[in-house]
């Protein structure tokens, strides 16, 4: 934390603009690519309510792809509570970096979430800035090797380099370099992404066309 930041915590999620084609491309062969894009919406979804509903925390979703300012992803923040803000330039490290480095010059803490997991929850969520009174980070392990969930105290750019992302390996080699720059953390525990056609049969709900969306 900085000498400017305020006590409380900053809750971001990163997301893309749910335009079909460009979103759960691994789900096009299975769904087509405006059902993949239905499915995103719903995750996302889920994300933004999980995050409306957790208490006394900001709310920043962190956006990329096209359209930007004035696409769905805006009306969606506004709908829920979030303040809407484009993703840098770089790779996944390099944006999650810097957009929790930003939220920390405010913040004393934060907590950064995707938008491909259907478990998550106010709760869950609640309990990852409640770990950071006694650690230096949180992670939120999933089901696949990655995280679903990271939250800082204090800027680590370092844990964020050299990662191996979009692999099974990116939460052991996260480990790795927490305990390299020498970081306390705890750990949530383990929830799943739907990211693949076989995690559909764990989440076919999702394909309810009825269901509202937001």
């Amino acid at each position: 934390m900085t000498a400017e930041a305020t006590p409380g915590g900053t809750l971001i999620l990163f997301a893309r603009e749910p335009v079909a084609g460009q979103v759960k491309t691994r789900l096009i062969p299975a769904l087509g690519g405006e059902g993949a894009a239905q499915i995103y919406r719903r995750l996302l979804g889920i994300a933004l309510r999980a995050g409306a509903a957790t208490p006394g925390v900001r709310r920043q979703l962190w956006c990329t792809g096209m359209p930007v300012d004035g696409g769905e992803c805006a009306r969606l923040a506004a709908a829920h509570g979030f303040t809407w803000h484009p993703q840098p330039e770089g790779d996944l490290g390099a944006r999650m970096a810097a957009a929790l480095a930003e939220a920390l010059v405010t913040a004393d803490r934060a907590v950064l979430i995707g938008s491909d997991c259907p478990d998550y929850n106010a709760d869950y969520l609640s309990a990852a800035f409640a770990a950071l009174d006694d650690h230096d980070a949180v992670l939120g392990p999933a089901a696949d090797g990655g995280y679903v969930l990271i939250g800082l105290r204090r800027p680590a750019p370092a844990l964020f380099a050299d990662i191996h992302w979009s692999t099974c390996a990116v939460l052991a080699e996260t480990r790795t370099a927490l305990r390299r720059i020498g970081l306390t953390w705890t750990e949530l525990p383990t929830l799943r992404d739907l990211d693949r056609p076989e995690d559909l049969a764990d989440f076919d709900h999702l394909l309810d066309t009825d269901r509202h969306l937001d």
